[in-house]
């Protein structure tokens, strides 16, 4: 069930903005894990010499840890004021 948001969304509201953007994250890790285990299930199953595959799936997590550090210790969910 999809979380429900209790009034009009709204990109200037910072609960609703800090909910998007861990939704985003969960989305960005669902993608990885999804496409990292299918290129890894292809390379051990059809015992191809994929090389690269190491390096696409260290790349692809350090950057899915930057998004996850940028999330819990950088962004700022405070109230903007335009003034």
């Amino acid at each position: 069930m999809p979380p429900r948001w209790p009034r009009k969304p709204d990109r200037k509201d910072p609960a609703y903005r800090k909910l998007d953007d861990r939704m985003n994250f969960a989305v960005h890790v669902a993608v990885y894990a999804a496409i990292n285990s299918g290129l890894w299930f292809v390379h051990n199953f059809k015992h191809t010499t994929w090389s690269w595959l190491t390096w696409v799936s260290c790349v692809w997590l350090a950057i899915l840890l930057l998004h996850l550090i940028y999330l819990t210790a950088i962004a700022d969910y405070s109230v903007e004021t335009n003034g």
